[in-house]
């Protein structure tokens, strides 16, 4: 029960968190600042998807 509890609360932090590395947070301040907000949320999201699938597969596999 606790390592269920553990895993939602390191799920929904990992959900939240602002992933960005050096070129995409400077290609994204670039893209924000003359207006266009789209691209930067569809590529964090893109990261924390990429963040999250690795946990989640191992997870999953040392659940089983």
């Amino acid at each position: 029960m606790i390592r269920l509890a553990i895993s939602v609360i390191l799920f929904f932090t990992a959900s939240v968190a602002s992933a960005q590395c050096a070129m995409c947070r400077a290609t994204l301040e670039n893209n924000v600042s003359q207006g266009d907000i789209g691209i930067a949320a569809g590529i964090n999201f893109g990261i924390l998807y990429l963040l999250v699938i690795p946990y989640l597969a191992i997870g999953i596999i040392a659940w089983f």
